[in-house]
């Protein structure tokens, strides 16, 4: 599997490096523009991230954007939703107003931190990951 963790903290970084290291080796991005930038050249070489893992509060570009941003990259390249990068929000913003928001720039699930490695495991068999 191909994964991304886009995380501007170093700690929360290296746990989810941890929980994901038997699943595939994990690029990293520290911002939104990061992110997208990487996506967008996993596109342009045909091997797109299966999954991300992103943040919401990062500098630069907040998650709520760079998931749009993606979401808009993959239609470009005629990926739709449905075979699109699966995209796992993880972050310490627990209010339904992130949580919509999210869902309505369509990821796919939004796990609240901190994350624990169960709780990840139970999010990428839902996801179909695993």
């Amino acid at each position: 599997m191909k994964i991304l963790i886009v995380e501007d903290d170093l700690t929360s970084r290296m746990v989810l490096q941890e929980y994901l290291k038997s699943f595939g080796l994990a690029h990293i991005a520290v911002n939104g523009k990061e992110a997208v930038d990487a996506v967008r050249s996993s596109l342009e070489i045909n091997e797109p991230y299966n999954l991300i893992c992103m943040d919401i509060m990062m500098p630069d570009m907040d998650g709520q954007q760079a998931l749009r941003d993606i979401r808009t990259l993959e239609e470009t390249f005629d990926i739709t939703f449905t075979y699109g990068a699966k995209i796992i929000m993880t972050s310490a913003l627990s209010d339904m107003r992130n949580k919509f928001s999210a869902f309505s720039g369509l990821c796919n699930g939004y796990l609240t931190k901190p994350i624990h490695r169960e709780q990840l495991l139970e999010e990428l068999n839902t996801q179909g990951l695993c």
